[in-house]
């Protein structure tokens, strides 16, 4: 019999709509289960508009990563602006008014407080508190600077207290600290698509080992998008 009333967070899935079903099929998804994204759902992969149904039929809570950002942005910009990007820019033409709801009422930050943490995208400044923190850091931070100054990954050197649960650095993959744990596996880059999957109630556990043995995923079908392939200019990631 499926367990129900769980929390079940999976990272970057960039279109990979086929790799997100088949997750949502092994972690038994059913009724009563929560599903929550850690955002960037959208752009790269081969079928954005899929994903975006099944979380809408899922009921799902999507936190905002930087490609829901930059589609957003693309309808704010209109045809023809100097920021184009085209994938974006088609992605945007072609979203539905729901899809359009989806993103606009996606929030940056998500707290979990019966799970003990807080789902963002992209990290945080590990010197500010989390209320702190500004759009851009929460939709793109990857390292941040340690006591000696060299440039570490933030969660490296974020001392917590609360729990962050993130994606965004596919390049890092799995990442398990004290305080953070990246869940972008590199689903659209022919890596592997993960969830995070609580009890209802659970807190998330502070050993590392507790807390791998509660990560599910599955491969990625194929190589969805070359990394290091800009779409617009150079830079984009």
């Amino acid at each position: 019999m499926a367990r129900r009333d769980r929390t079940v967070i999976v990272g970057d899935v960039h279109g990979c709509r086929s790799e997100l079903e088949w997750l949502l099929e092994l972690v038994r998804f059913g009724t009563g289960d929560r599903l929550v994204f850690v955002g960037d759902l959208v752009a790269r992969g081969p079928d954005s508009l899929g994903v975006l149904a099944l979380a809408r039929e899922k009921g799902a809570v999507v936190v905002r990563g930087n490609h829901e950002e930059r589609v957003l942005r693309e309808r704010a910009i209109g045809r023809g602006g100097e920021l184009a990007s085209r994938p974006h820019r088609a992605l945007a033409e072609a979203l539905r008014p729901a899809d359009w709801v989806l993103l606009e009422t996606s929030p940056l930050t998500l707290p979990l407080p019966e799970h003990g943490l807080t789902v963002v995208h992209g990290g945080v400044d590990p010197t500010r508190a989390l209320d702190d923190q500004d759009a851009s850091t929460l939709l793109n931070a990857r390292h941040a600077r340690d006591a000696a100054g060299k440039k570490v990954l933030w969660g490296e050197v974020y001392g917590g207290p609360e729990q962050l649960v993130f994606g965004h650095n596919a390049i890092e993959k799995l990442q398990l600290h004290p305080f953070a744990t990246g869940l972008d596996t590199g689903c659209v880059y022919g890596g592997r698509l993960t969830a995070l999957v609580l009890e209802a109630g659970e807190l998330l556990p502070a050993d590392l080992e507790a807390r791998r043995a509660r990560l599910v995923s599955v491969p990625a079908e194929r190589v969805w998008f070359e990394p290091g392939t800009a779409e617009r200019g150079k830079g984009e990631s």
